[in-house]
């Protein structure tokens, strides 16, 4: 039986692909982070929808990566969950 990881392996072997993963790759960074801070909280996103004044649909939004908040609104949920949020640019790693 495949794992994840190997269909995600057999599926960025195709280049059309892994341009379209990478394109979105600040996306799920991001997603990611929204999560894990949510997590270390121990607050659902219903938690987090009541500090925000927003509804649990827009945090499932944020946390799946849809669209690009803006940097308001991570600030805004960094605050819901007891953090603050850091903006950092770094240098791109070379292509093999």
């Amino acid at each position: 039986m495949k794992t994840l990881r190997d269909i995600k392996r057999e599926l960025l072997a195709n280049p059309a692909t892994q341009a379209a993963y990478e394109s979105q790759a600040a996306e799920f960074d991001m997603a990611r982070e929204l999560i894990a801070a949510r997590s270390r909280a121990g607050l659902t996103q219903s938690d987090v929808a009541q500090r925000m004044g927003t509804t649990q649909s827009v945090i499932a939004r944020l946390e799946g990566g849809k669209g690009t908040p803006s940097m308001r609104t991570v600030q805004r949920y960094a605050q819901a969950v007891g953090a603050r949020a850091v903006v950092r640019i770094e240098p791109q790693a070379a292509h093999a």
